[in-house]
């Protein structure tokens, strides 16, 4: 009897993992990269920069914006800033060889950038997200990041599951750094966590340009410690209002992401509510190193991300 039982088991696992679908979102395998080369100024070193992206272009040109051939969804905190007539480079997410492929890794920095021998100081945090991130990055970016960030890509399907191959090291020493362009650093008392998120919106504009959003599916996690390569890691997407088990980050949002109108504005995307009934419009997905306040965070928490895939 308990042969049969634990035959019967593994036959309806076998038919279960048999019944789904699994895809990649577009270039999700993290094995596709160009090199963009950003000139420093000279007032700063004048150094040439390496900056990173996931996907494919016709032509990499130094300073110059690029497109992305074959339409990559993915946008990185990967950053050209022309600031005050200074162009600079921010790099925390880089590619990493993993087995035959490549991987995408996920720092957060202290960066030091010396002008007219003053030390300038700053703490970013790597990311990588569904949305384009503004070229070059203007003063209000550096300010306000999520003015920097058409956030989201468009997307309609509902998926029952986000899966990816993730690794970390996450520190626990009780210490944040904060820093965004000061010749000083503050230290915190805290821990930083490492975030994967993933928002299905059903979004809409009115006459005066704000976009206004539902919030159809959720799935998230933070990372609060070190841990090796976790393959096939699986967040189960929750549709409708989940409010009542909602963890702080899962929460609706009016000031967290801001997307470009249909008048070319950056706005925020105000969400009104919970809502399963209705078809999505749009995907927010997110993995950073991090998880705190802009320009907070801890020195060398890392994470690596592979294999981004859906579940259906």
């Amino acid at each position: 009897m308990k042969k049969l039982t634990i035959a019967a088991f593994l036959l309806c696992s076998t038919l279960t993992m048999a019944q789904e679908k699994i895809e990649f979102l577009p270039y999700g395998n993290m094995d596709s990269w160009a090199v963009r080369y950003i000139k420093e100024s000279s007032l700063i070193g004048g150094q040439t920069r390496e900056l990173y992206m996931i996907g494919k272009v016709d032509t990499v040109r130094e300073n110059k914006p690029y497109a992305v051939k074959g339409g990559s969804p993915w946008g990185t905190s990967n950053a050209y800033a022309k600031v005050m007539g200074i162009e600079t480079a921010a790099v925390n997410v880089t590619p990493e060889k993993r087995g035959n492929g490549y991987c995408c890794k996920l720092e957060t920095k202290l960066t030091v950038v010396k002008a007219l021998g003053i030390d300038t100081k700053a703490v970013a945090t790597g990311s990588l997200f569904t949305g384009k991130l503004s070229d070059p990055m203007t003063m209000e970016g550096t300010k306000n990041p999520a003015k920097a960030i058409n956030m989201g890509m468009k997307f309609t399907k509902r998926p029952k599951a986000l899966m990816l191959d993730i690794k970390s090291q996450i520190s626990q020493s009780g210490e944040l750094k904060q820093a965004n362009a000061s010749t000083k650093v503050k230290t915190l008392q805290g821990n930083d966590e490492g975030e994967i998120i993933f928002f299905l919106q059903h979004r809409w504009e009115d006459e005066d340009g704000r976009i206004f959003a539902y919030r159809v599916g959720t799935a998230s996690e933070h990372i609060s410690k070190t841990m090796d390569w976790q393959n096939n890691h699986r967040l189960e997407v929750r549709y409708g209002d989940i409010s009542a088990q909602a963890k702080p980050w899962e929460k609706l949002t009016k000031e967290r992401f801001m997307a470009r109108n249909s008048k070319g504005k950056m706005v925020y995307i105000e969400e009104v509510g919970y809502k399963a009934d209705v078809e999505p419009t749009h995907l927010i997905m997110q993995v950073s190193a991090g998880s705190v306040a802009p320009f907070v965070g801890c020195p060398g928490n890392t994470l690596w991300v592979d294999n981004i895939r859906l579940v259906y």
